[in-house]
């Protein structure tokens, strides 16, 4: 079986879904012929067949196809229904943030969709926000409808995986109110929430939690852990998730990052302008941001 991943992006002007089969980028439609679908929100929401028919015809592709540098690239998905975030969730990073205890279950909050950013693109850093910190994260895209009630293995509501940096305005836990953090001002900031390039189907990521996930800032590593560290791995959290709320295809679930971040440093670092990221999870790729 040929793996591929999933994106969007343009190339030669024009934005598309694309795939990456091996080291080269097609267009959907090179890949599905006439009558492709336009955007991967429609790909997810049947992907049941087209996780099949992409497998089958991606093994044929003979196109010489596009090189990934030439793409400039989109958020994968670029009107997710939800974008749910999961906090506290590797045990030495509620070390380094003080967060107290093991939690009993998953920790969420959510942003809105205009937090998303894409693969190379600038990340302009608030004038409100001071203290703008890094979050190397494993992404989880839903690819079926999975709710309170539904029964079966939770993994198999997975489409694929894609990385995140989960960007994050430390002001508000360093002066935060009576009433506790604000989430909304640490976390729903635009393009806060970097997500892609690429989504790998879930048959081609033998395990979701042994995965190493590294993040650097101008080269130089900041993070450096595996999912297996995870208090909650993902089918925990999809499991916990669908419990509240149906999932649907294309939300996107961010599943925690490790010990690392700037705000948890002697003495704390913060982004400033200028400064590049780079996250990278195992075999799902790099996603890339400079922040201006």
């Amino acid at each position: 079986m040929v793996a591929y991943k999933l994106g969007t992006g343009r190339l030669g002007g024009s934005l598309s879904p694309l795939v990456l089969v091996g080291m080269r980028v097609h267009p959907l439609a090179e890949i599905l012929g006439e009558g492709a679908p336009t955007d991967l929100e429609s790909i997810f929401a049947d992907w049941a067949k087209y996780d099949e028919l992409l497998a089958e015809r991606c093994a044929r592709v003979v196109a010489p196809g596009a090189d990934p540098a030439d793409v400039s690239y989109c958020t994968p998905i670029a009107n997710p229904r939800k974008l749910i975030c999961i906090g506290t969730n590797y045990r030495e990073h509620n070390q380094e943030m003080a967060a107290g205890e093991r939690p009993e279950f998953p920790y969420g909050f959510m942003r809105p969709q205009v937090a998303l950013a894409a693969h190379g693109e600038e990340i302009r850093l608030p004038a409100r926000a001071s203290m703008v910190d890094w979050e190397a994260e494993l992404g989880v895209v839903i690819g079926r409808r999975y709710g309170p009630g539904d029964g079966g293995d939770p993994l198999q509501a997975v489409a694929g995986y894609t990385v995140i940096n989960d960007v994050s305005a430390r002001d508000w836990i360093a002066s935060r109110p009576s009433v506790g953090i604000d989430w909304v001002m640490q976390k729903g900031w635009n393009q806060f929430q970097p997500t892609g390039p690429w989504i790998t189907p879930a048959r081609f990521v033998d395990d979701p939690q042994s995965l190493g996930i590294e993040l650097a800032v101008n080269g130089v590593v900041k993070q450096k852990s595996n999912t297996s560290r995870m208090i909650f791995g993902v089918a925990d959290i999809t499991l916990h998730l669908a419990g509240m709320m149906t999932l649907e295809p294309g939300d996107i679930i961010a599943t925690g990052t490790p010990a690392g971040v700037g705000y948890g440093r002697n003495p704390r670092e913060f982004l400033k302008a200028g400064d590049q990221v780079s996250v990278t999870v195992e075999g799902l790729g790099t996603l890339c941001n400079r922040f201006v």
